[in-house]
């Protein structure tokens, strides 16, 4: 009998012992991302990397990715810094590279103005929807005198039980 339950205790935790030690050698160390030696430009760095989108992560910036191309992109933006590019130019070229799906606020324009009005439109037509079905939803029937005093009997004797 001991030797069937250390079999099956052994059944269940060897599998789990694996997996725990293949998920160990998925988390690397990273070296520290190299900073620029001027605090100004890495502060530019950071303010940029802000505004941009990581192309791998949908919903970050390039300040919040730890993705490798968020680090590729950041470094890139980093050597533009330091080679005394505009912000403005720095931004030209990531979206002339990229479009404007590097750009973390999309700019409006004709082609994203659905972009930005959607959501109002779909506000406004749930709203409307809502009030089309209040308005068109049966209404309760009035009761009259008689209706009114049987249910009051009824409810008098309710009371009494």
């Amino acid at each position: 009998m001991r030797d069937w339950l250390t079999c099956v205790t052994w059944t269940r935790v060897l599998p789990a012992l694996l997996l725990f030690a293949l998920g160990l050698g998925g988390a690397q160390a990273r070296e520290a991302v190299p900073v620029a030696a001027d605090p100004v430009a890495e502060a530019r760095v950071q303010k940029l990397s802000e505004q941009l989108r990581c192309l791998v992560c949908q919903n970050q910036t390039l300040a919040d990715s730890h993705a490798e191309l968020a680090e590729d992109l950041k470094n890139q933006v980093r050597e533009m810094v330091l080679k005394g590019l505009s912000d403005r130019e720095i931004i030209d070229y990531l979206v002339a590279r990229y479009g404007d799906f590097v750009l973390y606020s999309p700019p409006v324009r004709a082609t994203t103005w659905l972009l930005w009005g959607g959501p109002f439109l779909l506000l406004a037509a749930g709203l409307g929807l809502l009030a089309h079905r209040l308005r068109s939803r049966p209404r309760p029937e009035r009761l009259n005198a008689g209706e009114r005093a049987a249910a009051q009997r009824l409810l008098a004797g309710m009371e009494k039980e």
